[in-house]
């Protein structure tokens, strides 16, 4: 049969047995059973894997597989001469080809992957959520909850728990609109003194405020009360920087009849 595998490394050093390791020709034949020809290449060598084990190894050219190598392990029976074929896969070699390592949908999602008509559902057991009257001191099952949000007219059956909203906050304080900013590093004056920051409500008020400032890059976005802008209101330009003024006006007295005379 034909597989992919990981390569098995023996724990100790193994006498190949000797008709197995001669029976290269066999392995290739098997090989050419399975495989076209064109994408075998030259015999690697041979390894024992157990007793009366032997695998055969042989490059593989097929395009796209650098570095993989086709495995054939011939096993041979108690007191007989012959060896039979024990199976056949294409194993990567030290310097093939590999794809990245697996990561789960989840985690490779990033802010802004989303387009119009996606969904992204959250998790039933979601550690950013708890249910919504709880605030995380106790677990029900969902049909309590809806029960209960119904009854109490609140809206939203889970809210942000105290793991989500510290989540939140250290992103927030990390991005963009955090202290470290380029932006912030050049600003005049933090958000925190500006007239255009609109604290939020919560414990998250301590740190952070959302800016309303039409002509600020963060406007509408969650700032950090140390990061910064151009658009403070409190900025001014220096002298230097400041339009230089405009000449006094002179007033021109000369009339078409004085232009005459001369």
């Amino acid at each position: 049969m034909l597989d992919n595998r990981c390569v098995m490394t023996p724990t100790r050093a193994r006498k190949a047995d000797a008709a197995g390791a001669e029976a290269v020709d066999v392995a290739h034949a098997a090989l050419l059973e399975l495989v076209e020809r064109s994408d075998v290449g030259r015999h690697l060598g041979h390894v024992a894997e157990g007793e009366r084990v032997v695998t055969h190894l042989f490059d593989c050219v097929r395009p796209g597989y650098r570095g993989w190598q086709w495995s054939v392990t011939l096993v041979r029976a108690s007191r007989q001469k012959s060896v039979t074929v024990d199976e056949i896969v294409l194993l990567p070699g030290d310097d093939a080809i590999l794809p990245p390592e697996w990561v789960p949908w989840r985690e490779r999602v990033q802010p802004g992957d989303l387009t119009p008509g996606d969904l992204l559902p959250a998790e039933e057991d979601d550690p950013r959520l708890v249910p919504g009257y709880t605030a995380g001191d106790e677990t029900v099952d969902a049909d309590s909850v809806r029960q209960v949000v119904d009854e109490l007219g609140l809206g939203r059956p889970r809210v942000l728990s105290l793991e989500g909203r510290d989540l939140a906050a250290q992103r927030w304080y990390d991005g963009s609109h955090g202290p470290e900013a380029a932006l912030a590093q050049s600003a005049p004056a933090n958000c925190g003194s500006c007239g255009f920051l609109t604290r939020l409500a919560g414990p998250l008020s301590q740190v952070f405020g959302v800016c309303a400032n039409a002509y600020a890059n963060d406007d509408g976005r969650v700032v950090s009360f140390d990061h910064g802008c151009g658009a403070h209101s409190e900025a001014q330009l220096s002298k230097r920087s400041q339009p230089q003024p405009l000449p006094e006006p002179v007033l021109d007295t000369v009339s078409w009849d004085e232009l005459d005379t001369f």
